[in-house]
């Protein structure tokens, strides 16, 4: 059993969080700040004044229908990436975490994608998905199926989807294998004894034992969604 460290007072502790506290208030709640000040005033054109207007910017702001429209839909955009990315990636772990055989190069293979820049995974979805010569299209042809993101905002939407979650398959798989990993096997294979079938064991024991990587990830993919996928989209 690891020894805590007792501390007799309290300015060694506060000296050594000190500097941690002071590059956060420094970047992040002094800007925070400053960004919601600023939002109460309107500057004119020049910047050199400032007029008072408090709570008439968000006002103005949530009035305007093709804000909201677009508040919606990067909402959508947000949630289905992260589900997505975070889902597919679980149960891909949860395959490398039994596999036996060949588990090297099935991690690695899926490891490859998230070396894969933005932009030009963007370039590899669009033509797969080209209206004209994409594969995907053909095949979808064939089932009766009429395929034309141009045209149709659903499917648009699909495929900024699909593109943006598969670059993050792979980093959300490391992180669920390795927690998967780190869980005790003892503990499965008492509850395999018990007669717990696996998706018994993965409801009550794996999956709660994973909440902390999960809600890591689930924090990252939505920092990603918003900020990090204008490269697909833009391609796209």
């Amino acid at each position: 059993m690891e020894k805590r460290v007792k501390f007799k007072g309290l300015w060694l502790p506060m000296l050594l969080v000190l500097p941690q506290l002071l590059i956060t208030a420094i970047f992040f709640f002094y800007p925070a700040g400053q960004a919601i000040w600023q939002s109460l005033f309107i500057p004119d054109p020049f910047g050199l004044s400032m007029q008072w207007v408090g709570l008439g910017n968000f006002e103005f702001l949530l009035a305007d229908r093709y804000y909201r429209a677009s508040f919606f839909t990067t909402a959508v955009f947000s949630i289905l990436v992260t589900v997505v990315s975070m889902g597919v990636a679980l149960y891909l772990a949860v395959l490398a975490d039994r596999l036996v055989k060949g588990s090297g190069t099935y991690r690695t293979l899926l490891i490859w994608p998230y070396a894969v820049a933005p932009a030009v995974a963007g370039v590899l979805w669009l033509f797969m998905f080209n209206t004209r010569v994409g594969v995907v299209t053909w095949y979808l042809g064939l089932l009766g199926y009429d395929w034309n993101h141009v045209l149709n905002e659903g499917e648009a939407m699909g495929l900024v989807v699909v593109a943006s979650a598969w670059g993050r398959i792979s980093y959300n798989f490391l992180f669920f294998l390795a927690g998967l990993q780190a869980i005790p096997r003892s503990v499965i294979e008492a509850a395999a004894i018990d007669g717990a079938h696996f998706w018994t064991r993965f409801r009550t024991i794996v999956f709660p034992l994973l909440s902390p990587t999960t809600f890591f990830l689930l924090v990252v993919n939505i920092i990603y969604s918003f900020f990090e996928t204008f490269g697909v989209i833009h391609t796209i």
